[in-house]
């Protein structure tokens, strides 16, 4: 075994080392390679998981923002809508006053008619009475003697009612 010695290795020191080597190899790996690597893998599945709910959290935020979309757009299409309701509501409201003021004009031109026939029929009583008598107080000047006014204001009534004129008027 000369060869090895007279390279500078010493064979027992070097079987120790290697001894101590693989008690040292070993005491590691069950005191600090199995701890490590359980430490490493929880490390690990904790940011896979993380990872996982961060894709998840943005999912739902896509799903959110999505949703938020339609009902700003929803919304936006109920408020033209009612704009457009609030348009035809103030329409119908407009022509509803439009025909109740012609209504109301109609009423008052209607009242005022008949006020004006009234009152022409009252004018034209009072012109056939006044008529009646200045035929009366003529004939009786003519005729010169006192008539019986009643039977003669029945008679000239009769033929004012006779006149095709004052029939009409």
């Amino acid at each position: 075994m000369g060869g090895l010695a007279d390279i500078g290795i010493n064979l027992p020191l070097l079987v120790a080392f290697i001894v101590s080597f693989v008690i040292l190899f070993a005491l590691l790996r069950l005191v600090l390679y199995k701890p490590v690597m359980k430490m490493l893998d929880e490390r690990s599945k904790r940011i896979k998981e993380s990872m996982e709910r961060a894709e998840a959290t943005k999912q739902e935020y896509s799903r959110a923002e999505e949703e938020v979309k339609k009902l700003i757009s929803k919304a936006r299409e109920d408020g033209q809508a009612l704009v457009g309701q609030a348009s035809q509501i103030g329409e119908k409201l407009k022509e509803e006053a439009r025909e109740g003021a012609r209504k109301e004009a109609q009423a008052i031109a209607d009242r005022t008619r008949a006020e004006l026939e009234e009152e022409r029929d009252r004018i034209i009583d009072d012109l056939r009475r006044e008529f009646v008598d200045i035929s009366i107080s003529a004939a009786e000047k003519v005729i010169k003697e006192t008539l019986d006014k009643e039977k003669h204001r029945r008679l000239i009534e009769e033929t004012l009612e006779e006149s095709a004129t004052f029939k009409g008027n």
